[in-house]
């Protein structure tokens, strides 16, 4: 595993993701304008990197392009928060539906390293598919269009397909890898040290590691992951809660409270800029 910068951590917010509602929290963004209006609010917090979920105009899921660009549209004209668009989607998309947003051009996108089963809410019993020859075609078309794949591992079998991506060089140094804990999926890990560490120990050597950590659990393993020298990731997405029975006010909140026990670490959040030259990304046009 590659380490952060002693003095350095980037925060990523995901700051609305496919299955929070309004109902759930009235603090989720959904629309486009609400979408860029809560990662502005972050990167004045610290964020360097916003994961997005795009949604219709009903507050569904939607891997439509033409939603992704808008969003992408109202962020750069507030700041330059590197985009990380989500080819997850929701339950309700078609795999070609998922990655339709690679259309939008992202900076990043996510690339789910493999299939777990839902065993909850409405879609239990259905698959969250990622064929291995899907992963692969995913990451080349990431390639083809210079688009970083954040690579989302929740066990270590997932390594499996991480190291035949960089078998056949369909990613590029360094890697980036997202260890999502917590979900409540068949395939997936429990959020907890123990696991955390065992994860990290897979990892490749020249992998950047985010910590992303669903629910209670989301405090305890980002802050953790800052000590060991990895990126985190916090928001509405995993946890709407800031602290037990007290929901988030908003992502700003949340990536807030990471950014002050990060200064208590000695630690200052990379600004985007920073974050692109720390991940092999392009700096932004001028």
């Amino acid at each position: 595993m590659i380490t952060l910068p002693q003095d350095k951590v980037i925060i990523t917010v995901s700051v609305t993701g496919a299955m929070v509602t309004k109902a759930m929290t009235p603090a989720v963004p959904e629309q486009p304008d609400e979408i860029a209006q809560a990662a502005y609010e972050c990167y004045n917090e610290g964020a360097a990197i916003v994961h997005i979920h795009a949604r219709d105009r009903q507050g569904k899921p939607t891997g439509d392009p033409a939603v992704y660009g808008e969003i992408h549209e109202k962020i750069r004209a507030r700041c330059d928060l590197i985009l990380q668009d989500s080819t997850g989607g929701g339950a309700n998309l078609s795999l070609e539906e998922r990655v339709k947003c690679l259309e939008a051009r992202p900076e990043m996108a996510s690339l789910n390293m493999g299939t777990l089963l839902r065993v909850s809410g409405a879609y239990a019993g259905t698959t969250f598919s990622n064929s291995p020859s899907d992963i692969e075609a995913w990451a080349r078309a990431m390639k083809e269009r210079e688009i970083k794949p954040e690579m989302e591992v929740y066990s270590h079998s997932m390594f499996r397909d991480v190291q035949n991506l960089i078998d056949k060089n369909l990613i590029e140094k360094p890697f980036y890898i997202n260890l999502v804990m917590g979900m409540k999926y068949q395939g997936a890990v429990e959020a907890t040290p123990k696991y955390l560490m065992s994860l990290i120990d897979f990892a490749p050597a020249e992998a950047i590691i985010n910590v992303s950590a669903v629910g209670a659990a989301q405090l305890p393993l980002t802050t953790m992951a800052m000590v060991l020298g990895c990126c985190i990731r916090v928001g509405l997405e995993d946890n709407i809660y800031y602290r037990k029975g007290e929901l988030a006010k908003s992502n700003a909140q949340l990536v807030a409270r990471s950014v002050r026990i990060a200064r208590e670490l000695g630690k200052e959040p990379a600004t985007p800029e920073e974050a692109r030259k720390i991940l092999g990304l392009k700096p932004l046009k001028s």
